[in-house]
């Protein structure tokens, strides 16, 4: 991902093999990481039970928040493809329990459509 790219927040995908030192204390015993995208400092993790939200704070970055979705919990999604005048995509995930869902803003450039097949692939 070019400088350019990452200060505009499109995402982009990531190596596996490098991202699983980082997670490795995170994942259980059975799980695998599957697919990742980073949108600046974010990411988006899919591995083969969960979806892994990754929200790095702060100027920093030292303080990060993790929100773990196993895929079981998601009962309807969707992903909204930035227009002609619409700069941002969206991802809506709603969850069992919750009237409202969650949303996450995508930048123009983002991999929508990789990011709708992967839910589709471990949701449905």
């Amino acid at each position: 991902m070019g400088l350019i790219d990452g200060l505009m927040g499109n995402a982009s995908e990531v190596d596996l093999a490098e991202l699983k030192q980082e997670l490795e204390p995170l994942l259980g015993s059975q799980e695998t990481l599957q697919l990742a995208y980073k949108v600046v400092r974010d990411m988006f993790v899919f591995t083969d039970k969960r979806l892994l939200l990754i929200d790095k704070q702060g100027l920093t970055g030292s303080k990060v928040s993790y929100r773990s979705i196993p895929f079981k919990s998601i009962t309807s999604f969707a992903v909204e493809t930035a227009g002609r005048f619409d700069m941002d995509a969206e991802l809506k995930l709603w969850l069992s329990g919750h009237a409202e869902p969650i949303c996450h803003e995508l930048k123009r450039g983002t991999d929508v459509v990789g990011i709708q097949k992967a839910l589709a692939e471990w949701v449905l």
